[in-house]
């Protein structure tokens, strides 16, 4: 065998190592953590080796960017050399060609197309190989990283920085949202978003306000009291006395019914007052999450909404946080948001108290809701004015059209999403 096939056989392995280069570099850069994590779990020896690979990601790059480097320089060396004994000095430009060409492409493009295409399977199978590479260059990659962190410190720049909670939360979301072309977990994203926004979203925006608020007058006949609480679809329920805003108690409808059998069905003799607990107040911008940690801690699932002159506002349940999560329940296959009654034409006629994020997490819209909690509310915001009936709005690429109003109330919506008004266009 001569020099020149031998130094073609020499650089063909170079270019094979080049494009294990390279091919690990993309796998274990784009490589699923969450996927690696529970694998590992799962008892995946790989799946560890992978996972203590990515753990040391400067070492890990800086080890296949010296090996990579360094196949790809000795290559294009002995391509030239090779050139230049066959075409003299003209073998330089052929070589530099040649190589460009080669190297981009079978060293660069598709081994790196395949690597990020199939991420896991790459960096599980070539975990094993990195990981020797990594040990038998480590100490020349130490040499670089000290004259890195030099240079970074010559110029005032950070070195690295530690990930921040915002930073965290961004990836979940993120992470989420890359799956939001797939309807097959549709409702498993809506419940995951709904879990990382709670910390945003106050009690006042889920609560039942207190116009729709079910509450007992203390000075009622006991009579009374009892078969309200009978026709009430609630368990606790607000007693107040001389104010509606004077609650004294809340009454618990098991406890009714252990005293009536007490008093052996005397009802005259009950006195609801004396059965009611301490009445929980909260502050409106209490946030969810801080709210469900309350709820556990304190053993309750109801509590009582103010804002910040005391007045009261509404309550807000334990059950009212679960639904944020899990959505309201209509049936065994199908979820849907109350107040909402979808048209043939697209379109959605909607009560003007249902809530922006419900309408946002039921059809997975993005009406902003910073600035009002209801539709009725968002329109009044944008509309800067209270509408008649039959007036037209466009407002974030939706068609609002007032169908009742009643007072200074709007009742009814007729809300046109932008993919339905772009058909019916």
């Amino acid at each position: 065998m001569d020099m020149t096939t031998l130094s073609l056989v020499i650089i063909f392995l170079l270019l094979l190592m080049s494009a294990f280069f390279s091919g690990s570099e993309t796998a274990l850069t784009a490589v699923s953590r969450p996927v690696m994590h529970q694998m590992e779990q799962d008892g995946s020896r790989r799946a560890k080796r992978v996972n203590r690979l990515i753990a040391a990601r400067d070492r890990l790059i800086g080890s296949l960017l010296l090996g990579n480097n360094l196949v790809n320089i000795l290559a294009s060396s002995l391509a030239t050399s090779a050139m230049m004994s066959l075409f003299g000095e003209a073998g330089i430009a052929y070589a530099t060609a040649g190589m460009t060409v080669i190297v981009v492409m079978f060293g660069e493009v598709l081994p790196k197309t395949y690597a990020i295409y199939n991420a896991n399977k790459v960096a599980l199978t070539l975990s094993g190989p990195v990981m020797v590479l990594t040990k038998t260059l480590s100490p020349f990659v130490k040499a670089i990283e000290l004259a890195t962190r030099l240079f970074f410190k010559l110029f005032g720049a950070r070195y690295a920085t530690e990930a921040s909670i915002e930073s965290a939360m961004m990836e979940l979301r993120g992470a989420i949202e890359v799956h939001a072309t797939q309807d097959e977990v549709r409702e498993e994203r809506r419940m995951l978003r709904s879990i990382l926004e709670l910390g945003d979203v106050e009690v006042g925006e889920v609560m039942t306000h207190r116009k729709n608020m079910v509450t007992l007058d203390a000075d009622l006949p006991p009579e009374d009291i009892v078969d309200q609480i009978l026709g009430s679809p609630y368990t606790r329920i607000p007693l107040w006395r001389n104010d509606h805003d004077n609650i004294i108690g809340v009454v618990h409808a098991k406890d009714v019914l252990r005293a009536i059998r007490a008093l052996g069905g005397e009802v005259n003799k009950l006195d609801v007052s004396e059965l009611a607990s301490k009445p929980w107040f909260i502050p409106d911008s209490t946030t969810l999450l801080e709210q469900l940690e309350a709820f556990k801690a304190r053993r309750e699932h109801f509590a009582l909404v103010v804002d910040e002159y005391g007045a009261l506002m509404g309550v807000v349940t334990l059950e009212d946080i679960l639904e944020e999560i899990v959505g309201d329940i209509v049936d065994e296959h199908d979820i849907s948001v109350a107040g909402v009654r979808p048209q043939t034409d697209g379109s959605f006629v909607v009560d003007g108290t249902v809530t922006i994020r419900d309408l946002n997490r039921q059809f997975e819209w993005r009406l902003p809701d910073d600035q009002a909690t209801t539709i009725a509310g968002l329109l009044l915001h944008e509309s800067r004015q209270i509408p008649t009936a039959g007036q037209v709005f466009r407002f974030h690429g939706f068609r609002f059209e007032v169908v009742r109003r009643h007072r200074n109330q709007i009742t009814s919506i007729r809300l046109t999403p932008p993919q339905a008004e772009s058909e019916e266009g």
